[in-house]
């Protein structure tokens, strides 16, 4: 073998030993790590996006039932608050006004009965009733032993009284903005009580007319009375009425009146807001009255009120 080609051979034999060891790791050597190159994630599109979740809705605000309160009497009255998420509300067959918080007034007639239902008709559908026990209560009744006096009026007097009947009726069929049913009453004057709501005379067996409110006697004309709550002025009478003298009617809102008769004077006009508190005018005896004090009563809507039941004591 010729020098060259065994010079050859060496020099391949030690390129392919080089060429091996390039690919064993060398001692003492560390390998080089490659971290893996993340696959691209495609973007989300918004047709892609999951929906987000529908709110809850908040429950209304409010008593989950009725609250109230007042004289659960005959002549009485209750102040309360519907259920949350009330849409109409009743007192019996009587439809509620409720203000934007809810809050309403309701009353019982003289002769109401031992029951009554508040009912409510709610924005999901169900109905809230709450019974109330209406305490009956123990009238003045004087029994007389005489016939009641018959025949009816004359229509010479009629013809005058048809038209006030029609005043004081559309007068109180007025439910004015105001918020006087809210406030606790105060008296519009003091003075010696000479009649009470209520009382009835029973002549041999047969009823007459109970008296329709509360008489305060001053032993005199001409004493100044003031509102008991506040209020607008929906009757002010020119000039006195046959049977009620010099009237004015006083809107408390939500269907509450309050009405003053046998003044001498009044002090206010139609449409005029009053305060509670304010001069309305001064006690008298017009109309049918025996003598000088301010017969006050009340009504809510058609139901006859007790005024002693707004009231606290005499100051």
């Amino acid at each position: 073998m010729s020098g060259r080609r065994f010079a050859l051979r060496l020099a391949g034999a030690a390129g392919a030993l080089l060429a091996l060891a390039s690919c064993i790791p060398s001692p003492g050597v560390p390998d080089e790590v490659v971290q893996p190159v993340p696959s691209p994630v495609p973007a989300e599109t918004p047709d892609a996006a999951a929906p987000e979740p529908e709110p809850t809705p908040e429950p209304p605000a409010g008593p989950t039932t009725f609250v109230f309160e007042g004289e659960t009497t005959q002549g009485g009255w209750i102040r309360g608050q519907a259920p949350a998420g009330t849409v109409s509300a009743r007192l019996d067959d009587q439809p509620l006004v409720l203000d934007e918080e809810g809050r309403f007034f309701a009353a019982f007639d003289r002769d109401a009965g031992t029951r009554a239902t508040l009912s409510a008709r709610l924005a999901d559908g169900r109905t809230i009733e709450s019974p109330i026990a209406i305490a009956p209560r123990e009238w003045n009744i004087e029994h007389v032993n005489v016939a009641r006096r018959r025949g009816g009026a004359s229509e010479a007097f009629m013809k005058i009284r048809r038209p006030e009947l029609a005043r004081i009726v559309a007068a109180r069929a007025v439910e004015s903005p105001v918020d006087g049913w809210r406030q606790d009453f105060i008296w519009p004057a003091t003075g010696r009580i000479s009649g009470r709501f209520g009382s009835q005379r029973i002549y041999r067996g047969e009823p007459g007319s109970y008296h329709s409110g509360l008489d305060i006697a001053t032993g005199e004309s001409g004493t100044p009375f003031v509102a008991p709550a506040d209020g607008v002025v929906v009757l002010a009478s020119e000039r006195p009425f046959s049977l009620e003298g010099n009237l004015l009617i006083i809107d408390h809102g939500q269907g509450l009146n309050s009405a003053f008769l046998h003044l001498s004077r009044i002090a206010v006009e139609e449409g005029q807001v009053v305060r509670r508190g304010q001069v309305l005018g001064n006690i008298g005896a017009t109309g049918r009255a025996t003598g000088p004090h301010l017969h006050w009563s009340i009504k809510w809507r058609d139901a006859r009120l007790d005024p002693l039941l707004f009231l606290g004591p005499m100051p």
